[in-house]
């Protein structure tokens, strides 16, 4: 997925499904790969249903504190490139490139 530059907030933009309010947060710091990796999943896959086309920001951090570098941010944008993740339409990094947004399938025409 393309980053958006930190120039250009985003907000500006009614076709791209990553601009918008963000509707929630899920912050991943201080857990470990494998729990975040289960915290994201079990997010998602309830998602859809309970608020279709909702904009999330997904805290990873940028991985500064870690010893051998970013371990969840790599982790995560692994997780999902995979598909694996249900009921996500789009994603991207987020402006700070301290996580990532993404849009929750339905409610929201998802563009191609």
């Amino acid at each position: 997925m393309a980053k958006h530059p930190r120039s250009a907030p985003r907000g500006s933009d009614p076709f791209d499904p990553l601009d918008g309010r963000v509707d929630d947060t899920l912050d991943l710091h201080g857990f470990t790969t494998a729990e975040a990796c289960a915290r994201l999943d079990a997010y998602f896959r309830g998602a859809r249903q309970k608020r279709p086309g909702q904009l999330v920001h997904v805290i990873t951090g940028k991985g500064r504190n870690s010893a051998g570098g970013p371990v969840l941010k790599p982790a995560i944008r692994s997780l999902l490139r995979s598909g694996a993740l249900p009921n996500i339409a789009r994603w991207g990094l987020d402006d700070d490139d301290g996580g990532y947004l993404v849009r929750v399938a339905g409610g929201r025409p998802e563009l191609g």
